[in-house]
């Protein structure tokens, strides 16, 4: 089976996670990152999980899960240490049209969580279907020492370009030839140079006292 990749936009949508231990808290993570609105069914939770519910980041309701906790979610991530309650929770989202993810169970998935590398806005994405995620995992260390945290900086300034080019008056080809140009390789080394200009000139700066 193909994957189709894609980035969701959860910024407000109603997210479910069934179980709250260690790795519900990575998940739950993930989420409120991306800006979820996110609600938690478990009898207990894990330190942090509870310290997020205090402080009203989410909402945790200490019980057992009911098929009524489907309703009106988006996405619902399970993750308990019963393979029952999952099959349950995924075949009842699959007829209410919920997005599911059972926790290590990629038979149970209508989406996987891929290794990411995030710098800034660039976020890189790894998949390996559900085969291997330790392969997954030693693909984003390699990943992450080719992409540096610079290009969160350049990528800022290629968004800001690209706005300005978008309110000119010119043709559609001449604005796609100007941003793959923006976007390439001599551009970001160009980048580089200036940046390091700017640091060497901000380190023989005097530095001034309060």
């Amino acid at each position: 089976m193909t994957l189709f990749p894609a980035f969701l936009k959860l910024a407000g949508r109603r997210c479910l996670m069934v179980g709250a231990g260690r790795v519900a808290e990575e998940k739950i993570e993930g989420l409120l990152g991306a800006g979820a609105e996110v609600r938690v069914v478990a009898p207990q939770a894990a330190p942090r999980i509870r310290a997020w519910a205090r402080a009203g980041t989410i909402r945790w309701e200490a019980r057992a899960f009911r098929p009524a906790d489907l309703a009106g979610v988006f996405l619902a991530v399970a993750a308990t240490s019963s393979a029952a309650l999952h099959r349950k929770i995924y075949q009842l989202a699959q007829r209410r049209g919920v997005l599911c993810n059972v926790v290590d169970d990629p038979a149970h998935c209508d989406f996987y969580y891929g290794a990411i590398v995030r710098r800034g806005a660039l976020q890189i994405a790894i998949s390996t279907g559900g085969h291997s995620p330790a392969l997954a995992q030693r693909l984003k260390k390699q990943i992450e020492g080719e992409f540096g945290s610079e290009y969160a900086q350049w990528l800022e300034e290629l968004g800001e370009a690209r706005k300005r080019l978008f309110a000119k008056k010119i043709s559609p080809e001449q604005r796609r030839l100007l941003l793959h140009r923006l976007a390439s390789r001599i551009s970001f080394e160009e980048f580089l140079r200036r940046r390091k200009r700017g640091l060497r000139k901000a380190s023989r700066s005097p530095s001034r006292s309060a």
